[in-house]
């Protein structure tokens, strides 16, 4: 069952006119959609995108109200998205960065390392690259990056050198293969602590889909398509994720650019976003021990100027 995150306190941190226009960049289950039609009146209009195609087709057969559109489509493209629909400007925009549950819990999608299924972990099932083509064919360098960078994997050298050697002899074709590799790549103590795989395929998920790529590229999309005092909210599951929407945050809260040390401002940049709180909202306690996936998630609210 898709359980959404830190749901209340992104939907009344989002919505600042019942009668606006909202954007769900990352519908995934559509718990969060659902909760934010409730808040909205019958003249509203929300667009509700997500890259995977069968997660949309489910939502729309399930959510019927008036206002509501899906789109097929990557929120890295968010203005290609909004001109396509002649929109200008909306009232708040609201990015969900975990997995989907639907996905997560779909073995035959690749996501899970405790069951049996082809490497793929594309969110959107019509992109080529998929985790078999990374393991497979990336360069030993190449595969240590993504373990280091994305996954922080201490073990990566290990895990990588494993991969390289078993690939000369065979192809790396499931979920469990990959696991029986980094299992025996590692020591026994790290085996113990939580399951050896969640770093290398977080790591790989990310790599796949080019999570911190298209993050990076939707935040100043979002920030331009905005009203004045509309909302942005990120929920991030990943310390790369919220870093990133963090230093974004802090740039646009302060505006000026020039060096430290300067007597005056002379870039002449102002603040075009402002903290609606300062600290990122995490789940309570409570949450965490209803749905364990929400323990790392973090939210960050910010207001255009």
């Amino acid at each position: 069952m898709h359980m959404p995150v830190l749901l209340d306190e992104t939907i009344s941190s989002l919505v600042i006119n019942p009668h606006g226009i909202y954007v769900d960049c990352t519908m995934g289950g559509g718990g969060h959609l659902r909760s934010l039609l409730s808040k909205l009146e019958d003249d509203a209009q929300v667009l509700a995108i997500d890259k995977d195609k069968q997660i949309l087709e489910e939502n729309s057969k399930a959510i019927d109200k008036a206002g509501v559109k899906f789109i097929h489509g990557d929120f890295r493209n968010l203005k290609a998205i909004m001109k396509n629909e002649n929109i200008a400007q909306v009232d708040g925009i609201m990015i969900d960065l975990g997995v989907s549950s639907f996905q997560l819990d779909n073995a035959q999608r690749g996501f899970s390392f405790h069951e049996d299924a082809d490497l793929d972990m594309r969110m959107d099932r019509e992109q080529e690259l998929s985790a078999r083509d990374i393991v497979n064919k990336y360069s030993e360098k190449e595969l240590l990056r993504i373990l280091f960078e994305y996954g922080e994997e201490r073990y990566a050298r290990r895990i990588v050198k494993s991969v390289v050697n078993y690939r000369s002899e065979k192809y790396i074709n499931t979920t469990l293969e990959l696991v029986d590799i980094i299992k025996s790549s590692v020591p026994a103590a790290y085996r113990r602590e939580k399951h050896p795989a969640r770093k290398t395929f977080q790591a790989l998920r990310i790599a796949v889909n080019s999570e911190l790529d298209a993050l990076q590229g939707v935040l100043p999309q979002a920030l331009e398509l905005l009203k004045p005092a509309g909302r942005l909210c990120i929920i991030t599951f990943h310390s790369l994720e919220d870093r990133i929407v963090k230093r974004f945050f802090q740039e646009k809260v302060k505006g000026c650019i020039c060096p430290p040390g300067m007597p005056l401002c002379i870039c002449g940049q102002k603040p075009q976003l402002q903290l609606v709180s300062r600290k990122p909202i995490v789940p309570s306690e409570n949450e965490c021990l209803a749905n364990p996936r929400a323990r790392s998630a973090k939210l960050r609210v910010a207001s255009k100027l």
